[in-house]
């Protein structure tokens, strides 16, 4: 390839990277008017990779304006866009980060709490299941006492303030209808999600049974999310599992890591999830 054209695909990449990070802010469009009456004034979003919008774009990395919650691009009709149809004055933070777990959800909490947010979304726990193999994952008990420990900073802090508590992505979907597509298996084949999706054409017995238990554990997680929701008091929603039925096929993850979603699958997230944040729209 001519040097010039190394230069240019280069340069390229870079101005991709730069827009499709955009920090962790949504920028507000501009202002006027007032916050409708009970709508929040301030949405932060809490979470993993998934709620930083990662692989959305043109590369493997975090892209904000795609987040289903607090994304800010046309392509996304985010909670935050729904919400800035009735106020243009919302302001928007994301304290999600690539390879989260719940270990982290307090931290991330302590942000909120510090942005004066009374809009929460809560999408945590696919990373404590993708670890290396099932031993590694996050026991069950541990993974609702961290969520226990993030919920309460938020109560504490801001306790007026509506919590929507998400459920994790169907995985095990994931693994059903890619497994047999050659472009997936040789993507995850890079250390994706070993937990379940290491060997994904193996039918050996052990195999079979590392995903079965990645399967159950996932919704072993949700019940606690569910759960630890509840326990929070009547300021807290949970989604009902409203993502983890959504079915996710190949065309709502991107087709980099054919594991995170794509454009469509976080527009797919944003559709499915809003209606338990109970705002009027």
């Amino acid at each position: 390839m001519p040097r010039r054209w190394v230069a240019a695909v280069a340069c390229l990449a870079a101005l991709v990277a730069l827009a499709c990070e955009g920090g962790g802010t949504a920028s507000p469009r501009p202002s006027g008017g007032s916050p409708p009456p009970g709508g929040p004034a301030v949405l932060t979003a809490l979470g993993d990779s998934i709620t930083t919008g990662f692989g959305s774009c043109l590369v493997l990395i975090a892209c904000m304006r795609n987040s289903w919650s607090t994304g800010n691009g046309v392509r996304v009709e985010s909670h935050y866009q729904r919400l800035h149809d009735d106020n243009p004055r919302l302001r928007a933070y994301n304290h999600a980060e690539p390879g989260a777990r719940a270990a982290e959800l307090t931290g991330q909490a302590e942000a909120a709490v510090r942005d004066k947010a009374d809009y929460v979304t809560v999408l945590i726990g696919a990373n404590d299941a993708c670890r290396g193999d099932v031993n590694s994952m996050t026991p069950v008990a541990t993974f609702r006492t961290r969520v226990d420990q993030g919920l309460r900073v938020l109560r504490k802090g801001r306790p007026k303030a509506r919590v929507l508590v998400v459920s994790i992505p169907d995985l095990y979907r994931l693994w059903e209808v890619g497994h047999t597509e050659s472009r997936a298996v040789r993507a995850w084949s890079h250390g994706i999600c070993p937990a379940l999706l290491a060997d994904p054409t193996s039918t050996a017995p052990a195999a079979v049974a590392r995903r079965t238990a990645f399967r159950q554990r996932i919704d072993d997680y949700d019940a606690q999310l569910r759960a630890a929701c509840r326990a929070y008091g009547s300021r807290c929603r949970y989604d009902g599992g409203a993502v983890h039925r959504l079915r996710f096929d190949l065309d709502l993850v991107n087709t980099l890591d054919w594991f995170h979603p794509s454009v469509t699958g976080q527009n797919r997230l944003a559709e499915v999830s809003w209606p338990a944040a109970g705002w009027s729209h």
